[in-house]
């Protein structure tokens, strides 16, 4: 945990006390949104729901529900949702960019609840939050990085949790492709010679520190 997102941990934590069963997540892209849902998720055994396919509303009651990109639900589910969470047992977990009271709903009773809904805000990720989740990633690969890497790679990457993601793939790929271990001199490399990577990193410091 760290001052960035301290306090949208400790309101995620608060379930199943959360007003009227709900809670909306929010924040800019790379945030960590997704990563603090998917934590909550595993931790009380929510139910998914995936946009892309048709769901049994019915069946989700009286069980904590997860919703991501939830501004772009149908109306008609996303009331539903609501209507269902502060029933024993149940909840709603919403991720999105925008804060509710922007989604877009012709539903006036929806869009009353959407004004009124309880808020948990992400800003970008601090030096503090990057470390913990690069540190993360690196563990879940079974990578012992030193400890002068987290300060290099932290003031040349985008300040995102899925490019933190991204750049720990691309190091232990670089590793095992090249038989040596995951070094300062490799994410040098990597972010500073290769041309692949621009998508990746922030802007380039014109004089990178040696």
């Amino acid at each position: 945990m760290s001052p960035a997102n301290a306090d949208a941990v400790r309101a995620v934590e608060a379930w199943p006390a959360w007003p009227a069963g709900v809670l909306a997540l929010i924040g800019p892209a790379g945030s960590g949104k997704s990563h603090l849902a998917r934590v909550w998720t595993e931790k009380v055994g929510a139910v998914a729901v995936d946009l892309t396919r048709p769901t049994e509303l019915h069946a989700l009651r009286g069980q904590p529900v997860i919703l991501e990109d939830a501004e772009l639900a149908p109306s008609e589910t996303l009331f539903h949702l609501i209507n269902m969470a502060g029933q024993a047992g149940g909840g709603l977990l919403l991720t999105s960019r925008l804060a509710p009271a922007a989604w877009s709903t012709d539903l006036p009773d929806l869009r009353s609840r959407l004004k009124a809904m309880t808020l948990a805000e992400l800003g970008a990720p601090d030096d503090e939050l990057l470390e913990a989740v690069l540190s993360k990633f690196f563990k879940e690969r079974n990578i012992r990085p030193p400890d002068d890497l987290f300060s290099y790679l932290i003031r040349r990457m985008e300040r995102s949790v899925p490019v933190a993601l991204a750049l720990v793939e691309k190091l232990d790929e670089a590793a095992d492709a090249e038989h040596r271990p995951v070094s300062r001199a490799l994410a040098r490399q990597i972010i500073e010679v290769e041309p692949d990577t621009g998508d990746l990193f922030a802007t380039p410091l014109a004089k990178p520190t040696p």
